[in-house]
């Protein structure tokens, strides 16, 4: 199955219903929700798909890759979690599914259908909680701790359940991925909470969530 499913997402038929899915994503977020004011909104969808594709384009730039797969890029989890703080949960969660979508067109490693979605749409898609806390003090470091914390959620029972045969000797599968995915996905989570609280970054992104 695992191997049918890698050479279906590789396959122009595959990429083709990927984009199609993202689409039919896309206009969710277009979609208003019912306590606004607009039923579409045009703005929401734009920075959205902005955030979404600075998500993809951080997300190539790797300061180091890890041998089993993850990496630490440069920040390429913090669009996500900012279209979760300045839109909200929906919207955020929304752009964090197109981005794991997005992943599996430029890059698909599949070995199971559950591994599938874990990897891809529901761990980016975690992201996006961020938005659940918002518009507490300090709501973008929060939401960063959230939606990281559900990004390795993710990666950790993936790891343990899929490639807990690539552990080392001295570590079982559980502790293995424990370790190994708290490694990359740590060191990226602290560079990026120092750099969003720096005095004059941190007021920058509350200032656009006013305006927003």
């Amino acid at each position: 199955m695992g191997e049918q499913l890698q050479t279906f997402f590789s396959s122009t038929a595959g990429k083709v219903l990927v984009i199609a899915v993202i689409i039919v994503v896309l206009a969710f977020i277009l979609k208003g929700n019912k306590k606004e004011e607009k039923p579409v909104d045009v703005k929401a969808l734009t920075i959205s798909s902005l955030l979404i594709a600075l998500s993809v384009i951080l997300g190539n730039i790797k300061i180091f890759e890890m041998p089993q797969g993850g990496s630490i890029t440069l920040m390429s989890i913090l669009p996500i979690v900012l279209c979760g703080y300045l839109l909200g949960t929906k919207r955020g969660v929304l752009a964090g599914i197109c981005v794991g979508l997005l992943n599996l067109i430029f890059g698909p490693y599949i070995i199971h259908p559950v591994q599938l979605f874990l990897d891809y749409p529901i761990a980016y898609g975690a992201l996006g909680l961020s938005g659940l806390v918002s518009n507490s003090k300090n709501g973008l470091t929060k939401g960063y701790l959230i939606g990281l914390a559900g990004r390795y959620i993710c990666a950790f029972l993936s790891g343990w359940i899929f490639f807990g045969a690539y552990a080392p000797e001295s570590f079982n599968a559980v502790t293995w991925s424990l370790w190994y995915n708290f490694t990359y996905l740590a060191a990226e989570g602290i560079l990026t909470i120092i750099i969003i609280n720096i005095p004059s970054v941190k007021k920058a992104f509350q200032s656009l969530k006013t305006q927003i």
